[in-house]
């Protein structure tokens, strides 16, 4: 990971946005959708900075003086004299994308916002809302932090009643529905052969299983990029315990062979 990514709370603060093109103008759309004010370079407590100003001097000379107070520069369309990047955004609030390809292609990161587009349901938004409300009620219903992951997890799966990629008519009652069911865990070992460097060539269900494992044993010369997959708070095993964990655990296993389960 190049650069690391942020969603900044700008509600009510002041966004320096230096420019009169087109190009400083959507960036001020941007601040003034995130709740941001948009001032100029006499702002009294900025918290960031946007020149969109096309003479490759003039910008120059203003993302300095705008450093020299301390505040982070964002230079349109220069990657390579910018503090931070701006991606390709995919909103459905209080769900937000953004994508970025560190200043490589805008071409690319708006073909893959087209995409996402759609693919993730305006009902996204909604059903976020829903989750978030009903805390209270999940909490009461499924008393253990590991309960409710669970819970969630099971919901939220593919093909499961909340799966965030298909649209729900009525996310609140939907999500009222699911904090119904149950959450017992259920206990079980995954075993995962790596063959590959590429986490790319591990299964659909390979991922899930990573993504939401209790437990987790790297057996062998397992690739980083493959156990960065993992889920992060998982129990990291040195060996098979005698009593299994609750939950799901999930053995990598390296082998060099182009066998791969």
């Amino acid at each position: 990971m190049e650069a690391l990514p942020l969603f900044l709370t700008l509600s009510g603060r002041e966004v320096i946005v230096l420019g009169d093109g087109e190009a400083a103008a959507a960036k001020a759309r941007l601040v003034v959708a995130a709740g941001g004010l948009v001032c100029g370079e006499s702002a009294e407590a900025p918290v960031l900075a946007f020149v969109g100003i096309e003479d490759e001097a003039e910008a120059a000379a203003a993302a300095a003086r705008l450093r020299a107070r301390g505040l982070l520069v964002n230079v349109v369309d220069k990657p390579g004299m910018s503090d931070f990047l701006m991606g390709a955004i995919v909103d459905r609030s209080p769900v937000v994308v953004a994508i970025s390809t560190g200043g490589a292609s805008a071409s690319l990161s708006r073909a893959l916002r087209g995409r996402l587009e759609a693919m993730l349901p305006a009902s996204l938004g909604a059903l976020a809302r829903a989750i978030g409300g009903a805390r209270g009620a999940a909490a009461a219903r499924h008393g253990s932090v590991a309960d409710r992951r669970r819970l969630w997890e099971r919901a939220l799966a593919e093909g499961g009643p909340l799966d965030p990629l298909v649209a729900l008519d009525d996310a609140a009652a939907t999500v009222a529905a699911a904090i119904d069911g149950g959450s017992a865990a259920v206990t079980e070992t995954r075993e995962i052969v790596v063959t590959s460097a590429d986490p790319g060539e591990l299964t659909l269900n390979q991922l899930g299983w990573l993504g939401r494992c209790d437990a987790l044993l790297v057996a062998g010369d397992v690739p980083a990029a493959v156990v960065d997959r993992a889920r992060r708070d998982a129990v990291r095993l040195a060996a098979l315990p005698a009593e299994p964990v609750e939950g799901l655990t999930v053995v990598l296993r390296y082998s060099s062979s182009s066998v791969s389960q």
